[in-house]
């Protein structure tokens, strides 16, 4: 997801109540290895994903620049505790 506010949906809305918790976490990612990947636009005008394909993603692991952040995180019944 390239929008905190369409990720913050679906660890809320969607992984909470499948998995018991859900997290946005933000990193960067070389901007010429990632232009690579398409922007799709996944409903509303800002609901926007890179399609990574997933056979490709220790590769795309290998080019994240930094570290790796939880910005938020979701439990039943909780609010965000980032």
């Amino acid at each position: 997801m390239l929008n905190e506010a369409y990720a913050i949906m679906i660890a809320r809305d969607w992984n909470v109540p499948a998995s018991g918790a859900g997290f946005v976490t933000r990193f960067e990612v070389d901007r010429e290895f990632v232009a690579r990947y398409p922007v799709r636009q996944a409903g509303g005008r800002d609901i926007l994903e890179l399609w990574v394909p997933a056979d490709e993603l220790p590769e795309f692991n290998r080019h994240i620049v930094g570290k790796i952040e939880v910005v938020h995180s979701f439990r039943p019944d909780s609010t965000d505790t980032a």
